[in-house]
């Protein structure tokens, strides 16, 4: 009894309720809801799997976070974060300075380059003047879409919005499009798929905007929570030196897909 009362009263002197003594911090974490592979996809179970899957459980594993999947529409994610529905957003965000208004980013945790896929034999350039009079399909609320209406859009190409980018590949193989953007691993998953590798090809990447293509991906938090900030960049930083990160990142890739 003594004993109890004795826990209980170290817990009150440096702020822990019996439930953070008993439980890891359950943190909410958000990622687009349709698919998104090789990051982010359902098995046949309905069970997320993917390296951004992989990389979370390591992250929160390290972080001593009690981590719940919890996929959100990707043109409410940002919403969702700041009312509080998801804690963290883990879904191949990239770092812009227009996002940085709003919400706050952990350290990159990988950052590769935005390529252009087209129909196999069309043979054009990823460059305003390669796209001019064509049409370009874009997933909403990305930095490609932002990227496309700049570079494209203002330079006699139609840019086309989606809800999801599988929608955006469909319409390519379909023929309803010329050209899709986005980050070049999700294109080259496409392109490796029984669809994709029948209808299109990689034309390219595009010349690098770091303003709007941003400085990598991060973890989406919440402005003011430092702490948590903290916990994030240490455990990135932690699975990143002890070989953790490589480990799992060889199931999907045979190159760094951290970046420079």
């Amino acid at each position: 009894m003594h004993k109890t009362l004795k826990v209980i009263a170290l817990a009150a002197a440096i702020g822990i309720s019996g439930g953070a003594l008993a439980h890891a911090e359950q943190i909410k974490v958000g990622f687009a809801a349709e698919p998104y592979p090789p990051f982010t996809s359902p098995d046949a179970s309905g069970n997320w799997e993917g390296w951004e899957v992989d990389f979370q459980k390591a992250v929160c594993a390290e972080a001593k976070l009690d981590c719940v999947i919890t996929p959100v529409a990707w043109d409410g994610i940002i919403p969702a974060l700041t009312s509080k529905k998801i804690d963290i957003i883990i879904g191949s965000m990239s770092i812009t300075d227009e996002r940085l208004k709003t919400i706050d980013f952990s350290d990159k945790y990988y950052n590769t380059p935005t390529g252009v896929i087209g129909a196999k034999g069309a043979k054009f350039e990823p460059t305003p003047e390669g796209l001019s009079g064509k049409t370009i399909g874009v997933q909403v609320s990305t930095v490609h879409q932002v990227y496309a209406n700049k570079y494209f859009g203002e330079n006699g190409a139609t840019v086309k919005e989606y809800q999801t980018q599988d929608e955006a590949n469909q319409d390519l193989a379909a023929g309803r499009l010329d050209a899709v953007q986005a980050d070049s691993i999700a294109l080259d998953a496409f392109l490796k798929s029984d669809q994709g590798k029948d209808c299109c090809e990689l034309e390219g990447m595009v010349k690098d905007d770091p303003a709007i293509l941003g400085a990598g991906v991060g973890i989406g938090i919440r402005k003011g929570e430092d702490e948590l900030k903290g916990k994030l960049n240490a455990a990135i930083k932690a699975i990143r030196e002890n070989g953790t990160y490589d480990t799992f990142s060889k199931k999907y890739f045979d190159f760094d897909i951290y970046g420079g």
